[in-house]
């Protein structure tokens, strides 16, 4: 009896330890050197899902080293965010695709997927779909975003349509949606146009969240400033997206 008394005493001190291990593990890439509206953006996704790290019982780290983007670090998590840039060497750069080849998870963030001739990373165009940076529209302002499918699990319990704070919105050629492995999340509203006062939008199809299919992952044009994280609905994204892609791949 007195052995059973203590087996139960050891077992409910040890609970509380149990029930706060991690449940999954987050790794975030970011700059602070870049520029300083991606630099606020990044510090304000920080402190976001930090908190939600903590609310959903999972293991958040950010790093400004880029040297620890290794294949043997990557293996490490379920999840890789980039805030605001991406790898530059080549050796970071095949660590990541190993990564994601084998079954990790990516949540990328507008200046994370600007890419043009100067890039020289055809595998990350064929990541996201074929998009290529092709210009953009300035200043910051805020707009209406569509709903494209309700039921993706990044963006179920999104309205319809929903206002999206002040923003440098991203034009890509070829639209992603062309690719027929990306599947689109949400799309900037046509009643949006013309869009932007030096730089104008005046048309076109614009996805704004997508998914490419053969990965898991999710690129979203969001990322400029410090006002990111002031709406409720696009806070429900952030965290849908993150927790959809930490899920262990079937």
């Amino acid at each position: 009896m007195k052995r059973f008394l203590l087996a139960v005493i050891a077992l409910w001190v040890a609970l509380p330890a149990w029930a706060q291990q991690p449940t999954f593990r987050v790794l975030a890439f970011y700059s602070d050197t870049a520029e300083r509206d991606h630099v606020d953006f990044a510090r304000d996704a920080i402190r976001f899902y930090s908190d939600l790290a903590e609310r959903e019982h999972f293991s958040f780290t950010a790093t400004t080293h880029w040297e620890d983007c290794t294949a043997e670090n990557l293996a490490q998590y379920r999840v890789v965010l980039w805030l605001n840039d991406l790898p530059h060497t080549a050796e970071q750069r095949t660590a990541f695709e190993q990564y994601m080849a084998h079954g990790g998870g990516w949540l990328g963030f507008h200046a994370a997927g600007y890419n043009d001739e100067s890039t020289q990373w055809p595998w990350f165009v064929d990541f996201l779909g074929g998009a290529v940076f092709y210009g953009n529209s300035w200043p910051p302002l805020p707009a209406t975003l569509t709903l494209d499918d309700p039921a993706h699990p990044g963006v179920r319990g999104l309205p319809a349509s929903f206002v999206s704070p002040p923003n440098e919105w991203y034009i890509w050629k070829p639209s992603p949606r062309r690719n027929k492995n990306v599947h689109v999340l949400l799309t900037l509203s046509p009643s949006n146009y013309p869009l932007g006062l030096k730089d104008v939008i005046y048309g076109g199809d614009l996805p704004v969240v997508w998914t490419n299919t053969r990965y898991r992952m999710i690129y979203m044009n969001m990322g400029h400033g410090d006002r990111i994280f002031t709406d409720p609905t696009q806070n429900q994204l952030f965290a849908n997206s993150l927790l959809w892609l930490s899920r262990p791949k079937k």
